[in-house]
């Protein structure tokens, strides 16, 4: 894969931030949530979005394009 541009590569950390913005919302609903079938539903939803974020950091760190 060739390198990344200063620009796209901002790009992406704005979409890993906002990822990870998304998975702590989602985990704090889940905390103020009374029911615990929707509750459980925000928390996966939230371990997705993590694990998405993961995906994404590996992805980089093997691929030499983030140091």
């Amino acid at each position: 894969m060739a390198k990344l541009t200063t620009k796209e590569l901002s790009y992406i950390e704005d979409e890993v931030r906002a990822e990870e913005i998304t998975a702590k919302t989602m985990n704090w609903f889940a905390s103020q949530c009374k029911d615990e079938e929707i509750s459980n539903m925000l928390e996966n939803l939230a371990e997705k979005h993590q694990l998405k974020v993961a995906e994404i950091s590996q992805y980089f760190n093997r691929s030499g394009n983030i140091h």
